[in-house]
């Protein structure tokens, strides 16, 4: 990625403006996660945030203006009018005591277990990194050159309910705010404890799956143990469903592709000497393949219905679609990473997961990346010990920088908006998700 001399300026310049604001967003983070708010509640956190990005601006730049969207997010655009740069930053908790110990350790029985903390403060960071050197402009008289927008607008969009459903992001979606902007390009950073400190998984193509839950509800006919033969046993027969489902993996998923069925709840009965009427079980079905995801759901419930009907029982199968495959757009990808590696960034392609993450929503109606930061932590996500360094917010916040950067640097920056996907989504007869 070549960059020219008034460019590398302006890139050095907005390094340096994100290097000062990293002090004052630590101390953010440290805010943020001693109250934490869970999806559907981050009314509070919202205007915490907002507080931190508002200040930063003077009556002389253009805006800010702050969009309300999806019940408890916003939309806040740095900059003037054409095709922008999304960031996104998630709102909420999950619903979790921590066990962290640490003075600013949250006691409200929510916890910022999956980074969301670390994710906002850095987002915050970059947004009035972008704004002071665009202030900063705007005063020197200083403007970027035709065709080079070197540091385009950015749209701050502050997310909830990314742990739970509905989807956040697909409300965000759905409101047509990132039509109404012109997103060119939406980055994510996401905090990785497989990773070490210093890496960053900027990896081409999917790099998460779709993931869809299921609940299971098989019917028999209920009496006394002493006496099977007189029943008809749905705890015997969800036994064999779950056995059978995992079959689906085996032997007609791609063994090239990753594909998980788990059952995560299982409840039957009352009685230990008691056959019950019904058993019920919850689970996911996950897939790294967009072309696959609808035929293993159809051969689940296929394979459930069966299943039950050989053990004398019926099967009813409720599924809910949840988000789709998150998919890194290549170019972007490519660029963001040559970035990183000219900074000292360890930079692998190389990790996937069969987690979810409803960012792929953005996947769908512009170019997206989500990348993932190695941290040094013992604990795992979603565990109430989980607490990375005050530093990952400072790396955080500049793998953001370089994802923008990228963006913004493209040799088709403004060429693929939103109005364009969705326009093409119309003529090739699939619809964006609403």
């Amino acid at each position: 990625m070549r960059v020219n001399g008034r460019r590398a300026d302006a890139e050095k310049e907005l390094r340096a403006a994100l290097r000062r604001e990293v002090p004052a967003a630590v101390a953010l983070r440290r805010e943020l996660h001693a109250w934490p708010r869970v999806s559907g509640h981050e009314g509070p956190t919202l205007e915490r945030v907002l507080g931190g990005l508002l200040g930063v601006f003077p009556g002389s730049l253009s805006g800010p203006a702050v969009e309300r969207v999806a019940g408890t997010g916003a939309v806040l655009r740095i900059g003037g009018p054409g095709p922008c740069v999304a960031v996104r930053g998630e709102l909420d908790a999950l619903p979790m005591d921590e066990s962290t110990g640490v003075a600013w350790a949250a006691t409200n029985g929510a916890m910022h277990s999956c980074g969301h903390d670390v994710h906002l403060a850095a987002v915050v960071a970059l947004a009035r990194a972008v704004a002071r050197t665009q202030v900063s402009a705007v005063h020197e008289g200083r403007a970027a050159p035709a065709g080079e927008p070197f540091a385009p607008p950015l749209l701050v969009v502050l997310q909830p309910r990314e742990e739970s459903q509905p989807s956040g992001a697909l409300d965000v979606v759905g409101s047509g705010v990132l039509e109404r902007h012109r997103v060119h390009a939406m980055v994510g950073a996401h905090v990785q404890p497989l990773l070490p400190a210093g890496t960053v998984a900027c990896t081409p193509g999917a790099v998460n799956a779709s993931a869809d839950a299921f609940t299971v509800t098989v019917t028999g006919a209920e009496g006394h143990a002493a006496y099977p033969h007189l029943t008809r046993d749905p705890v015997l027969a969800m036994a064999q469903v779950i056995v059978s489902a995992q079959q689906i993996v085996s032997r007609f998923a791609d063994p090239m592709v990753p594909t998980v069925v788990t059952f995560g709840t299982v409840n039957a009965g009352t009685a230990p000497n008691a056959v019950p009427r019904e058993a019920t079980a919850r689970g996911t079905l996950r897939t790294m393949s967009p072309g696959f995801r609808d035929r293993m759901c159809r051969r689940f419930v296929q394979v459930v219905e069966d299943t039950a009907r050989s053990y004398g029982c019926a099967a009813e199968v409720e599924l809910r679609y949840g988000e789709p495959v998150l998919v890194n757009d290549p170019l972007l990808t490519a660029e963001t990473g040559e970035l990183l590696r000219a900074h000292g960034w360890e930079v692998t392609d190389e990790l996937r997961s069969c987690g979810a993450d409803d960012f792929a929503r953005y996947g769908e109606v512009a170019r997206s990346l989500m990348m993932f930061v190695g941290v040094d932590t013992e604990a795992g996500l979603h565990s109430p010990a989980f607490l990375p360094g005050d530093d990952s917010v400072g790396a955080v916040a500049e793998v953001l920088l370089a994802g923008y950067l990228a963006a913004a640097s493209s040799g088709r920056f403004g060429d693929h908006t939103v109005e364009a996907a969705t326009e093409a989504a119309r003529r090739e007869g699939h619809q964006t998700h609403t």
